[in-house]
């Protein structure tokens, strides 16, 4: 299945992957996760092996098997993108066969090590696409970190990568509403059929009040059905609504994505999933460590405020 960034369109999960109690992936949870989160009701695309997914922590094979595991449990009719944490240019190319071959529709190209240090306007990106658009052959999304990161991509040469028809959608965390809407635009106006996947989690609804073309997140792991609401609210142009699903989401936000560090930001997620009966186990691999008893009971009240346990 060859994909456009209008295939994308939608809530896009990026489903978080639980381990058994040895530390071995709980293909079992798995597949509860996507019955959870990937029903076709709340949820159009899915996303495998990014953050939420613990890629760094899994190996090569584990990587497939989730790739084609999650294939299996969704359908071919499904967008399916996977990530590419790569070293290099050989590292992506290598990576980006295997998923392919796997079933994945779309590569999901995180920085490599060496456009890091806080260049944002290098050209070195643009050129790197152009490369990976030539060889891969397949469609490509790139995903966007904060400036402050020091592998954030500055917003002209976001729109340089839009031009490339291979790149078929932007997976846009810029972390700052303005970085966020001068991204937006200027993509929009270099590529309109690219695709910009927000996945700001601080502000979920200010992101989709501007504009997108969908929500890209871990959270949808948890609670799919509230994020749905707040985009079919927004593609109604129904503030009231926005505003109403916005507020359930809310208490869930903070008790997920508020409590440092951020980076155990999925491990929470699986907290949730434990506390719902999905996953029977919520620890995730080094070097994350599992939460504390406060931070999981802030989980515990947060998805009992917005009615989902």
């Amino acid at each position: 299945m060859t994909l456009t960034g209008k295939d994308l369109r939608g809530i896009t999960v990026a489903t978080v992957l639980p381990f058994d109690e040895a530390g071995a992936i709980d293909w079992d949870g798995y597949a509860a996760v996507l019955d959870h989160c990937a029903q076709p009701a709340t949820t159009d695309c899915v996303f495998v092996n990014g953050h939420a997914g613990e890629a760094t922590a899994l190996t090569d094979a584990e990587k497939i098997e989730v790739i084609r595991r999650t294939r299996d449990h969704i359908g071919a009719g499904r967008p399916l993108l996977a990530g590419i944490v790569p070293t290099g240019i050989p590292d992506a190319l290598r990576q980006a066969e295997a998923l392919r071959e796997a079933g994945a529709d779309v590569a999901v190209i995180f920085p490599p090590e060496a456009l890091g240090g806080g260049n944002a306007n290098t050209a070195a990106a643009v050129r790197m696409y152009e490369l990976l658009a030539r060889e891969i052959q397949m469609p490509l999304s790139h995903f966007q970190f904060p400036i402050a990161s020091g592998f954030g991509l500055s917003t002209p040469v976001l729109a340089e990568i839009a031009q490339i028809p291979e790149v078929i959608a932007i997976k846009e965390g810029s972390a700052t509403l303005l970085a966020y809407d001068e991204n937006r635009r200027a993509v929009k106006a270099a590529g309109p059929d690219t695709a910009i996947l927000p996945s700001n989690f601080h502000w979920f609804f200010a992101q989709v009040a501007l504009g997108g073309d969908g929500i890209l997140s871990g959270l949808a792991s948890l609670v799919p059905g509230l994020l749905a609401d707040l985009w079919r609210a927004s593609e109604e142009m129904d503030l009231a609504k926005m505003r109403a699903a916005n507020d359930r989401l809310y208490p869930v936000v903070r008790a997920i994505y508020g409590p440092a560090p951020v980076v155990d930001m999925h491990t929470r997620m699986k907290d949730g999933l434990q506390m719902m009966g999905v996953i029977r186990n919520a620890a995730p691999r080094l070097p994350l460590l599992p939460q504390s008893e406060a931070v999981r009971e802030g989980v515990r009240m947060a998805l009992i405020a917005a009615e989902v346990l």
